[in-house]
């Protein structure tokens, strides 16, 4: 349920001795429950990601009393579980969501369709030049900037200093006074969303020099100019199926998991948060 506005912010324009502007200003914020049970107090209210880890243990906790498993207690207030009702809710849990166990001829499939992230020893010589995204800063104009840095790399008959001086002028990273040199770098010294683009492309990698296009991470844009490239060694399917095995059961369990917890939030009445709800069975 969304509450509905009472008033603006600058109240009914009465002046300084109007007070229906801090009364509108300090009125409670709604309360999230669960089929009425609330999750916080009054004149509290957590954090959003803290608000869904409150709500979805207290479904849990609510199927595991529906379920026989945990007792009834008379209560208007999400109670504080001890580490035995945990337990208990744990291998209900755990009963719920069993996936079967991946067959070989899957974990194969896995493993064909992503060799590059069994690679071992593989690593690029970078350097880049960053363009960070911080708060309030203009993404499109620093977009503009950017690319037209990397034009400039791009043309015909560039410096070869261009790239280490425009790392100097421009780069928001500390290695801008090395020319913006990252040295040797491996999948796990990158963010993932690097990692990814470097390494684990299902397509060919990337190729040696200035890349063609702006990367976008987490930090910002780059340009990266790759140096030098280690290929390294991908190991043979059988000695990472288990480890394929592990991978894709995890993943299961998490889909499953999800369905899960979507299928009990469909069932409950759910106010002051917004969960995802479902109301298909289980699929195994």
């Amino acid at each position: 349920m969304n509450n509905t506005s009472q008033s603006s912010s600058h109240g009914c324009g009465g002046g300084g001795t109007c007070g229906c502007a801090s009364k509108a200003d300090t009125a409670p914020q709604q309360m999230a429950m669960v089929n009425g049970i609330a999750l916080h107090a009054p004149d509290q209210r957590p954090d959003e990601e803290s608000l869904r880890e409150l709500a979805y243990t207290e479904l849990l906790r609510q199927e595991a009393v529906k379920a026989g498993l945990l007792p009834r207690k008379g209560v208007l207030a999400a109670p504080e579980l001890n580490e035995a009702e945990r337990r208990v809710i744990e291998t209900m849990v755990d009963g719920a969501v069993q996936v079967p166990k991946p067959t070989a001829e899957e974990c194969q499939r896995f493993y064909d369709a992503r060799k590059a992230q069994y690679t071992v020893g593989q690593a690029v010589h970078l350097r880049h030049i960053l363009f960070a995204v911080t708060q309030g800063v203009n993404v499109q104009a620093l977009t503009v900037h950017a690319e037209k840095a990397l034009i400039s790399l791009l043309g015909k008959n560039v410096p070869v200093d261009l790239f280490g001086k425009l790392a100097g002028e421009l780069s928001n990273c500390p290695t801008s006074t090395q020319g913006g040199d990252l040295g040797w770098v491996g999948p796990e010294d990158c963010a993932p969303e690097l990692a990814k683009e470097m390494f684990f492309q299902t397509e060919a990698g990337v190729g040696l020099g200035v890349q063609p296009r702006l990367i976008h991470s987490r930090f910002g844009f780059h340009i990266f100019d790759v140096l030098e490239r280690r290929e390294g060694q991908t190991p043979g399917f059988e000695a990472v199926q288990e480890r394929v095995a592990a991978q894709l059961g995890m993943q299961s369990r998490a889909k499953a998991l999800h369905q899960y917890m979507s299928l009990l939030v469909g069932q409950a009445l759910v106010e002051g948060i917004a969960l995802d709800a479902a109301d298909s069975p289980l699929v195994q």
